[in-house]
Protein backbone atom coordinates (compact mmCIF):
# COMPACT_ATOMS: atom_id res chain seq x y z
CA UNK A 1 0.00 0.00 0.00
CA UNK A 2 1.46 3.36 -1.05
CA UNK A 3 1.40 6.04 1.63
CA UNK A 4 1.86 9.75 1.04
CA UNK A 5 1.50 12.71 3.31
CA UNK A 6 2.26 16.28 4.27
CA UNK A 7 3.14 18.30 7.32
CA UNK A 8 0.42 20.38 8.95
CA UNK A 9 0.38 22.73 11.95
CA UNK A 10 2.02 20.78 14.81
CA UNK A 11 1.28 17.53 13.06
CA UNK A 12 1.30 15.23 10.06
CA UNK A 13 -1.24 14.06 7.49
CA UNK A 14 -0.82 10.54 6.12
CA UNK A 15 -2.91 9.21 3.29
CA UNK A 16 -3.48 6.08 1.25
CA UNK A 17 -5.47 5.93 -1.97
CA UNK A 18 -8.81 5.93 -0.17
CA UNK A 19 -8.21 7.27 3.35
CA UNK A 20 -6.22 9.81 5.28
CA UNK A 21 -5.50 10.56 8.91
CA UNK A 22 -4.23 13.72 10.58
CA UNK A 23 -2.41 13.58 13.92
CA UNK A 24 -1.46 16.69 15.88
CA UNK A 25 0.25 17.45 19.16
CA UNK A 26 -2.16 19.46 21.29
CA UNK A 27 -1.03 22.34 23.54
CA UNK A 28 -1.54 20.03 26.54
CA UNK A 29 0.96 17.53 25.09
CA UNK A 30 -1.53 14.87 24.05
CA UNK A 31 -1.87 13.56 20.47
CA UNK A 32 -5.20 13.87 18.71
CA UNK A 33 -6.00 11.90 15.54
CA UNK A 34 -8.67 12.57 12.95
CA UNK A 35 -9.51 9.92 10.34
CA UNK A 36 -11.30 10.68 7.07
CA UNK A 37 -12.18 9.07 3.75
CA UNK A 38 -10.16 10.60 0.92
CA UNK A 39 -11.86 11.59 -2.32
CA UNK A 40 -11.59 8.74 -4.82
CA UNK A 41 -10.84 9.81 -8.39
CA UNK A 42 -13.53 9.04 -10.99
CA UNK A 43 -12.43 6.43 -13.52
CA UNK A 44 -11.86 8.95 -16.35
CA UNK A 45 -9.69 11.03 -14.00
CA UNK A 46 -7.37 8.06 -13.40
CA UNK A 47 -6.04 8.15 -16.96
CA UNK A 48 -2.40 9.18 -17.44
CA UNK A 49 -1.86 12.95 -17.83
CA UNK A 50 -5.35 13.56 -16.45
CA UNK A 51 -4.84 11.91 -13.07
CA UNK A 52 -2.07 14.33 -12.15
CA UNK A 53 -4.27 17.43 -12.20
CA UNK A 54 -7.24 15.59 -10.70
CA UNK A 55 -5.11 14.17 -7.87
CA UNK A 56 -3.58 17.57 -7.13
CA UNK A 57 -7.03 19.17 -6.89
CA UNK A 58 -8.33 16.43 -4.60
CA UNK A 59 -5.20 16.47 -2.43
CA UNK A 60 -5.32 20.27 -2.24
CA UNK A 61 -8.90 20.10 -0.98
CA UNK A 62 -8.07 17.45 1.63
CA UNK A 63 -4.89 19.32 2.53
CA UNK A 64 -6.76 22.58 3.17
CA UNK A 65 -9.27 20.71 5.30
CA UNK A 66 -6.43 19.09 7.30
CA UNK A 67 -4.59 22.41 7.72
CA UNK A 68 -7.78 24.08 8.96
CA UNK A 69 -8.39 21.32 11.48
CA UNK A 70 -4.77 21.22 12.68
CA UNK A 71 -4.66 25.02 13.07
CA UNK A 72 -7.86 25.03 15.08
CA UNK A 73 -6.46 22.47 17.52
CA UNK A 74 -3.89 25.08 18.56
CA UNK A 75 -6.40 27.95 18.86
CA UNK A 76 -9.21 28.78 21.21
CA UNK A 77 -12.79 28.37 20.00
CA UNK A 78 -13.16 32.11 19.47
CA UNK A 79 -10.10 32.19 17.19
CA UNK A 80 -10.89 29.16 15.03
CA UNK A 81 -10.35 29.42 11.27
CA UNK A 82 -12.93 28.25 8.76
CA UNK A 83 -12.09 26.12 5.72
CA UNK A 84 -13.34 28.99 3.55
CA UNK A 85 -10.91 31.45 5.15
CA UNK A 86 -7.96 29.12 4.63
CA UNK A 87 -9.07 28.32 1.05
CA UNK A 88 -9.11 32.05 0.26
CA UNK A 89 -5.63 32.38 1.75
CA UNK A 90 -4.37 29.46 -0.37
CA UNK A 91 -5.97 30.94 -3.52
CA UNK A 92 -4.30 34.30 -2.89
CA UNK A 93 -1.00 32.47 -2.31
CA UNK A 94 -1.36 30.61 -5.62
CA UNK A 95 -1.99 33.86 -7.48
CA UNK A 96 0.97 35.42 -5.71
CA UNK A 97 3.09 32.41 -6.63
CA UNK A 98 2.26 32.81 -10.32
CA UNK A 99 3.23 36.48 -10.10
CA UNK A 100 6.51 35.82 -8.30
CA UNK A 101 7.63 32.64 -10.06
CA UNK A 102 6.30 33.39 -13.57
CA UNK A 103 5.58 37.10 -13.97
CA UNK A 104 8.63 38.71 -12.32
CA UNK A 105 11.25 36.36 -13.89
CA UNK A 106 9.58 36.97 -17.27
CA UNK A 107 9.84 40.75 -16.87
CA UNK A 108 13.47 40.65 -15.70
CA UNK A 109 14.46 38.25 -18.50
CA UNK A 110 12.80 40.59 -21.01
CA UNK A 111 14.88 43.50 -19.72
CA UNK A 112 18.09 41.51 -20.15
CA UNK A 113 17.35 39.75 -23.44
CA UNK A 114 14.27 40.44 -25.54
CA UNK A 115 14.00 37.07 -27.28
CA UNK A 116 15.73 33.88 -28.34
CA UNK A 117 17.46 31.17 -26.37
CA UNK A 118 19.08 33.56 -23.88
CA UNK A 119 15.68 34.91 -22.89
CA UNK A 120 14.43 31.38 -22.12
CA UNK A 121 17.60 30.39 -20.25
CA UNK A 122 17.56 33.55 -18.10
CA UNK A 123 13.82 33.21 -17.48
CA UNK A 124 14.21 29.58 -16.38
CA UNK A 125 17.25 30.21 -14.19
CA UNK A 126 15.50 33.10 -12.46
CA UNK A 127 12.53 30.89 -11.62
CA UNK A 128 14.84 28.32 -10.04
CA UNK A 129 16.72 31.01 -8.12
CA UNK A 130 13.45 32.51 -6.89
CA UNK A 131 12.18 29.09 -5.76
CA UNK A 132 15.35 28.17 -3.86
CA UNK A 133 15.60 31.67 -2.41
CA UNK A 134 11.97 31.64 -1.27
CA UNK A 135 12.36 28.24 0.41
CA UNK A 136 15.63 29.33 2.06
CA UNK A 137 14.01 32.49 3.46
CA UNK A 138 10.87 30.83 4.87
CA UNK A 139 12.96 28.00 6.33
CA UNK A 140 14.38 30.55 8.80
CA UNK A 141 10.94 31.38 10.18
CA UNK A 142 10.23 29.70 13.52
CA UNK A 143 6.79 28.44 12.43
CA UNK A 144 8.16 26.99 9.19
CA UNK A 145 11.03 25.29 11.01
CA UNK A 146 8.46 23.36 13.02
CA UNK A 147 6.54 22.42 9.87
CA UNK A 148 9.74 21.32 8.11
CA UNK A 149 10.59 19.16 11.16
CA UNK A 150 7.20 17.47 10.90
CA UNK A 151 7.86 17.13 7.17
CA UNK A 152 11.03 15.21 8.03
CA UNK A 153 9.09 13.06 10.51
CA UNK A 154 6.56 12.23 7.79
CA UNK A 155 9.26 11.09 5.34
CA UNK A 156 11.17 9.04 7.91
CA UNK A 157 8.00 7.27 9.04
CA UNK A 158 6.97 6.42 5.47
CA UNK A 159 10.47 5.11 4.72
CA UNK A 160 10.36 2.89 7.80
CA UNK A 161 6.93 1.55 6.81
CA UNK A 162 7.99 0.92 3.19
CA UNK A 163 11.10 -0.92 4.41
CA UNK A 164 8.72 -3.21 6.33
CA UNK A 165 10.44 -2.48 9.63
CA UNK A 166 8.47 -2.23 12.84
CA UNK A 167 7.35 1.40 12.98
CA UNK A 168 8.76 2.60 16.27
CA UNK A 169 10.37 5.92 17.14
CA UNK A 170 13.86 4.40 17.34
CA UNK A 171 13.47 2.61 13.98
CA UNK A 172 11.97 5.63 12.23
CA UNK A 173 14.83 7.89 13.35
CA UNK A 174 17.32 5.63 11.51
CA UNK A 175 15.87 6.53 8.10
CA UNK A 176 16.68 9.59 5.93
CA UNK A 177 14.38 12.59 5.93
CA UNK A 178 14.47 12.98 2.12
CA UNK A 179 11.99 10.97 0.04
CA UNK A 180 11.78 10.59 -3.74
CA UNK A 181 7.97 11.07 -3.80
CA UNK A 182 8.11 14.40 -1.96
CA UNK A 183 6.19 17.44 -3.18
CA UNK A 184 9.48 19.35 -3.15
CA UNK A 185 10.78 17.04 -5.88
CA UNK A 186 7.52 17.63 -7.75
CA UNK A 187 8.11 21.41 -7.58
CA UNK A 188 11.59 21.00 -8.99
CA UNK A 189 10.30 18.85 -11.86
CA UNK A 190 7.72 21.56 -12.62
CA UNK A 191 10.50 24.15 -12.81
CA UNK A 192 12.68 21.91 -14.95
CA UNK A 193 9.93 21.02 -17.43
CA UNK A 194 8.82 24.65 -17.64
CA UNK A 195 12.28 25.66 -18.88
CA UNK A 196 11.98 23.10 -21.68
CA UNK A 197 8.36 23.72 -22.70
CA UNK A 198 8.46 27.50 -22.40
CA UNK A 199 11.33 27.55 -24.89
CA UNK A 200 8.82 26.63 -27.63
CA UNK A 201 6.70 29.72 -26.99
CA UNK A 202 7.29 32.49 -29.51
CA UNK A 203 5.62 35.74 -30.51
CA UNK A 204 4.72 38.99 -28.73
CA UNK A 205 5.30 39.29 -24.97
CA UNK A 206 1.63 38.73 -24.16
CA UNK A 207 1.60 35.42 -26.08
CA UNK A 208 4.71 34.20 -24.27
CA UNK A 209 3.47 35.31 -20.85
CA UNK A 210 -0.07 34.03 -21.39
CA UNK A 211 1.29 30.75 -22.74
CA UNK A 212 3.40 30.32 -19.61
CA UNK A 213 0.33 30.63 -17.40
CA UNK A 214 -1.84 28.37 -19.58
CA UNK A 215 0.86 25.68 -19.71
CA UNK A 216 1.06 25.39 -15.91
CA UNK A 217 -1.60 22.61 -15.70
CA UNK A 218 0.07 20.66 -18.52
CA UNK A 219 3.49 21.00 -16.90
CA UNK A 220 2.09 19.94 -13.53
CA UNK A 221 0.45 16.90 -15.14
CA UNK A 222 3.67 15.85 -16.89
CA UNK A 223 5.66 16.38 -13.68
CA UNK A 224 3.22 14.14 -11.81
CA UNK A 225 3.74 11.37 -14.38
CA UNK A 226 7.52 11.74 -14.06
CA UNK A 227 7.22 11.51 -10.28
CA UNK A 228 5.13 8.33 -10.62
CA UNK A 229 7.68 6.89 -13.06
CA UNK A 230 10.48 7.83 -10.70
CA UNK A 231 8.72 6.04 -7.86
CA UNK A 232 8.32 2.89 -9.93
CA UNK A 233 11.98 2.83 -11.04
CA UNK A 234 13.56 4.81 -8.20
CA UNK A 235 16.44 2.31 -7.88
CA UNK A 236 17.65 2.86 -11.48
CA UNK A 237 20.67 5.09 -11.99
CA UNK A 238 18.82 7.26 -14.52
CA UNK A 239 15.98 8.02 -12.13
CA UNK A 240 18.43 8.73 -9.34
CA UNK A 241 20.00 11.40 -11.54
CA UNK A 242 16.60 12.90 -12.39
CA UNK A 243 15.54 12.85 -8.74
CA UNK A 244 18.82 14.14 -7.31
CA UNK A 245 18.07 17.91 -7.52
CA UNK A 246 14.69 17.42 -5.81
CA UNK A 247 16.37 15.35 -3.08
CA UNK A 248 18.96 18.11 -2.59
CA UNK A 249 16.20 20.70 -2.34
CA UNK A 250 14.69 18.72 0.50
CA UNK A 251 17.74 19.71 2.55
CA UNK A 252 15.83 22.99 2.89
CA UNK A 253 12.23 21.78 3.16
CA UNK A 254 12.85 19.02 5.72
CA UNK A 255 14.61 19.08 9.09
CA UNK A 256 15.53 16.37 11.56
CA UNK A 257 12.49 15.79 13.78
CA UNK A 258 12.40 15.19 17.51
CA UNK A 259 11.18 11.90 18.94
CA UNK A 260 8.01 13.71 20.00
CA UNK A 261 7.32 14.75 16.39
CA UNK A 262 8.01 11.24 15.12
CA UNK A 263 5.43 9.93 17.61
CA UNK A 264 2.84 12.18 15.96
CA UNK A 265 3.77 10.95 12.46
CA UNK A 266 3.48 7.34 13.61
CA UNK A 267 0.01 7.98 15.02
CA UNK A 268 -1.04 9.47 11.66
CA UNK A 269 0.30 6.40 9.82
CA UNK A 270 -1.44 4.04 12.23
CA UNK A 271 -4.68 5.93 11.62
CA UNK A 272 -4.46 5.22 7.90
CA UNK A 273 -3.40 1.60 8.27
CA UNK A 274 -6.08 0.86 10.85
CA UNK A 275 -8.73 2.40 8.62
CA UNK A 276 -7.43 0.45 5.63
CA UNK A 277 -7.93 -2.81 7.48
CA UNK A 278 -11.49 -1.98 8.55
Amino acid sequence: MTIGGQAVIEGVLMRSKERYAVAVRLPNGKIKVRRQHAKVLPRFAQLPFIRGIAALIYMLKDGIDALTWSSNQQLGKKEELSTKELAITVAISLIGGILVFVGIPFIIAGLISKQGIWFNIIDGLLRLIFLVGYLAVISRMAEMKRIFEYHGAEHKTIYCYEAQHKVTVSNVQKFPRQHHRCGTSFLFLVMLLSIFLFSFLAGPWYIKLGGRILLIPIIASCSYELLKLGDRFHSSWLMKIVQAPGIWLQEITTREPSDSQVEVAIKALEGVIRNQKN
